[in-house]
């Protein structure tokens, strides 16, 4: 089964074609950072006019690459959120239209469980069940996936996700934009030690995460008379060994909890050198196997909604024809 797979929920635009036989066949990707970058976040209005710009030129990019033509597609899967409902309605209507000129099923796939599944177009391969940790810039999620669309939400943040609080943190500290890879290359030239920022919610039972806490406190310490610019980079560390930290905590208990020796951690801040260190040296210590994305895979792609679209059409599910997308949604909640 040959299945296009479109990706349009924030600020990148993703198309890939994925064959259940021969695997990934081509992808491409065009980010919007430099377009928001002068606004320090992303300008929904922006995200959506763009995507209308470029995924057609997109689609010709993949097709040309495969050396397949349009009508060869067998299926066509599309973000349906969460996500902007601009940039979903973009992706979705495209998908919607393009399918029903080809005759062809499509299926709506939700954002997150694209991104938990992206590990599962790498080798060596994750095996059902697993401990699924999906931290981005929206989402900090732990999920005990037991197959295909079988998921048990463990625990998740109650307010910023790991991924947002690092781009907030990123803006009072003035980096660039995004905020966590900034961070990410500062820190590496910092003290984790040398500030004391707060691992939040680790001192209590439970799974879920906080982060609002620990982007204040270290506003408090920049507003602080005695910090200088010298010591943002053992800010950022700090900042980054804090967050790291409170994963690290709640991804053991959850391993403990569950018994399971398989983690997938997926999502952007997935592609943080510093956490996948520290996660394999705690998976060492559990005899727990840890699978990610390549890091073009961690963020936002078509290749990961190509590929959930093929196992959801494989198993005989479609979308019905009416465009509908939900900026916020719930993975295992019906569209």
């Amino acid at each position: 089964m040959l299945v296009l797979g479109i990706e349009t929920s924030c600020d990148e635009t993703g198309i890939a074609l994925y064959d259940s036989v021969k695997g990934l066949l081509s992808h491409a990707l065009f980010s919007q950072i430099e377009l928001h970058s002068t606004y320090g976040g992303v300008v929904p209005e922006l995200a959506s006019r763009d995507h209308v710009q470029r995924v057609i030129p997109l689609l010709n990019d993949v097709l040309a690459q495969a050396g397949v033509d349009k009508k060869a597609i067998d299926g066509i899967a599309y973000t349906a959120g969460p996500g902007l409902i601009g940039a979903l309605l973009v992706g979705a209507s495209f998908a919607r239209s393009l399918a029903w000129a080809l005759d062809k099923p499509a299926i709506a796939v939700h954002h997150m469980e694209g991104h938990l599944l992206a590990p599962l177009l790498e080798t060596p391969t994750p095996t059902f069940p697993f401990l699924a940790l999906l931290v981005s810039g929206g989402h900090t999620q732990l999920y005990y996936v037991r197959n295909l669309g079988e998921y048990e939400l463990l625990g998740e943040s109650v307010d910023d996700a790991a991924g947002e609080a690092f781009d907030k943190t990123g803006k009072l500290m003035g980096l660039s934009y995004p905020g966590g890879p900034a961070i990410a290359a500062m820190a590496e030239h910092g003290n984790p030690e040398r500030f004391q920022f707060p691992r939040p919610m680790t001192d209590r039972p439970g799974l879920d995460f906080s982060f609002s806490g620990l982007k204040t406190a270290v506003l408090n310490t920049l507003q602080h008379e005695s910090i200088s610019t010298a010591m943002l980079p053992d800010i950022a560390a700090s900042f980054q060994a804090a967050v790291i930290d409170t994963l690290l905590i709640k991804c053991r208990r959850a391993l403990t909890q569950t018994g399971a020796k398989q983690l997938v951690v997926a999502g952007g801040v997935s592609a943080n050198k510093q956490l996948r260190a520290q996660l394999a040296a705690m998976a060492a210590t559990m005899d727990v196997q840890v699978y990610y994305p390549r890091p073009a895979f961690c963020t936002d792609n078509g290749a990961m909604i190509a590929f959930a679209g093929c196992l959801r059409l494989q198993q005989g599910f479609s979308t019905d024809l009416p465009i509908v997308v939900k900026p916020k949604w719930a993975m295992g909640e019906s569209l």
